[in-house]
């Protein structure tokens, strides 16, 4: 706030009666352009993980769509357990009560699985192998692909369950 003389006022007693208050809004201008700039930003942030938000529901769907065009019922034993980290790579086996194993609703071969573990290592290390195995499938046929998979350099392993249990 600044005080002073009425600009027009002359030197005569009349003017130095005549007293102004002029408010400065420069620093209230530099206050909300500061906040103009941290709003858009943060909303740059929130538009950019809703986003990553939908396309990981839509890789679900996905899943769920080929799971479901595949033809492949897969009963998983019940268990509670911590969810995976969805933001990470994820390799999705399954495998039927007859013991193959598929991945993205296509048949692997056994000699094939090996290959896949190490282009999955290859492609990130830190890739995730989740086994979703029928609960009829033979112990010895899971252990067997989590040997495979550690072999290969995957070492971040999970076991898929239905909810519950």
């Amino acid at each position: 706030m600044a005080i002073g003389k009425l600009p027009d006022a002359d030197d005569s007693e009349e003017a130095s009666e005549g007293i102004f208050a002029e408010i400065n809004i420069t620093p209230l201008t530099d206050v909300f352009l500061v906040m103009v700039i941290i709003f858009m930003v943060s909303a740059l942030a929130e538009v950019d993980q809703t986003r990553k938000q939908q396309q990981q529901h839509q890789q679900q769907d996905q899943q769920q769509e080929i799971e479901k065009r595949s033809g492949i019922k897969v009963t998983l034993p019940s268990g509670k357990a911590q969810e995976i980290d969805p933001t990470k790579a994820s390799l999705v086996l399954m495998v039927p009560i007859n013991g193959d194993v598929m991945v993205a609703g296509k048949t692997v071969s056994d000699a094939d699985i090996d290959k896949l573990f190490r282009a999955a290592f290859t492609r990130d290390k830190l890739t995730q192998v989740v086994l979703k195995a029928d609960k009829g499938v033979q112990h010895g046929r899971v252990v067997n692909l989590m040997e495979r998979a550690k072999q290969a350099g995957l070492t971040r392993l999970a076991i898929g369950t239905s909810a519950g249990g």
